[in-house]
C-alpha cells in the first residue's frame, strides 16, 4: 500500500508520515525538492498542529516539549477539546486537533504582523483551549506561523530525517525554496 493518496481537496497529494513509537501523522505534499540525488519534501499536516504550555500568573507560558502519550495532562486535555466537538490526535511529530476550527480574527492576525515586525524570531500562538490539572493551568496553543515537515522520500513513502540530517539539509532546502520565491 503506498503512504500517498489524493488530498480531502483532490488539489494535494497527502502522504503518511511515521515516527518510531508508531504514531502517524497524515500532511500534505506542499513541495518536492530534489537535492544530490534525493528528493525530499516539504509537507503540511491535514490535522492542526498544536502545541502543549504550562501556563503561569505573570510570567511567559512554557512550552513542554516532552510529554508521553499516557499523560495524564493530556487526558484533561481530550474531555475539555470533547467539550469543543475537537479531538485531541497523538501524533508523529506533534499534537494534532481534528475538527471544525474557527478561523483567528484577521484583525488580531495583523496585530501580530505589526508586533513580529519588532522581533523576527519570536514564534506567534493562538491560544485554543486552557485547563487545569492537579492546580496548574496548561493551554493547548496553535502555532500562527505554518508548520511544515521535512522528509527523505524513499520509494514512495515518507521517511523523517535524524537531527544531523535535518540541521544539514533544512538550510539547502530553504534556498532551493527561496529561488523558487516560496513562500512570498
Amino acid at each position: 500500500m503506498s503512504d500517498i493518496a489524493a488530498g480531502k481537496s483532490g488539489d494535494h497529494p497527502t502522504l503518511l508520515v511515521r515516527d518510531r513509537e508508531g504514531h502517524d501523522l497524515l500532511c500534505f505534499l506542499e513541495h518536492l525538492i530534489p537535492l544530490d540525488g534525493q528528493d525530499y519534501a516539504l509537507l503540511s499536516p491535514v490535522d492542526t498542529p498544536v502545541s502543549l504550555f504550562r501556563l503561569r500568573e505573570d510570567d511567559e507560558p512554557e512550552p513542554i516539549t516532552s510529554v508521553s502519550s499516557s499523560e495524564p495532562i493530556l487526558s484533561v486535555a481530550d474531555v475539555v477539546l470533547q467539550e469543543h466537538d475537537l479531538v485531541l490526535v497523538r501524533s508523529a511529530i506533534t499534537l494534532t486537533v481534528s475538527g471544525e476550527l474557527e478561523e483567528p480574527d484577521q484583525e488580531d492576525l495583523e496585530e501580530l504582523d505589526d508586533e513580529d515586525d519588532l522581533d523576527d524570531d519570536a514564534e506567534t500562538f493562538e491560544l485554543l483551549v486552557s485547563f487545569m490539572v492537579d492546580a496548574q493551568e496548561y493551554g493547548l496553543y496553535i502555532p500562527l506561523d505554518p508548520f511544515l515537515v521535512l522528509v527523505r522520500m524513499v520509494d514512495g513513502q515518507a521517511e523523517l530525517l535524524s537531527e544531523d540530517e535535518l540541521d544539514r539539509i533544512q538550510p539547502r532546502i530553504e534556498a532551493e525554496l527561496e529561488e523558487r520565491e516560496w513562500p512570498e
